[in-house]
């Protein structure tokens, strides 16, 4: 496998488990109401101790220094759009772990990026 496609690897496929882990501690914690500095400060502690989250965050970094280094060895213009596959996989495991729903227009934009990607990758 070329470094290229190796660091464009690494790139989807931390992106996609980084968002997916996200997703499910956004809807396990839920919303922040309370914006008063205690409270921002309270529930920045609590975060932190969120073992997904932190794994999240670590996935993010791992994308984004694999990005650095897919930006050394190709080009913008093929490194930028390529990382669109991401938001494919990530639709599809929505539906498929978060259990989300999918509607038709999400699907038709989703299949119009596979087609993007698909045609950078010819």
């Amino acid at each position: 496998m070329s470094p290229t496609w190796l660091y464009l690897s690494l790139v989807v496929g931390s992106t996609v488990v980084s968002d997916l882990l996200q997703a499910r501690e956004m809807k396990d914690h839920g919303e922040l109401h309370d914006f008063r500095p205690n409270a921002v400060a309270r529930t920045l502690s609590a975060l932190s101790r969120r073992r997904y989250l932190v794994l999240s965050i670590l996935f993010m970094a791992l994308s984004f220094f694999a990005f650095l280094k897919l930006l050394a060895v190709a080009d913008l213009s093929f490194a930028v759009p390529a990382t669109a596959a991401s938001y494919v996989i990530e639709t599809v495991l929505a539906r498929l772990i978060l259990k989300e729903h999918i509607g038709p227009r999400r699907i038709a934009g989703t299949l119009l990026v596979a087609g993007g990607v698909a045609l950078l990758a010819a």
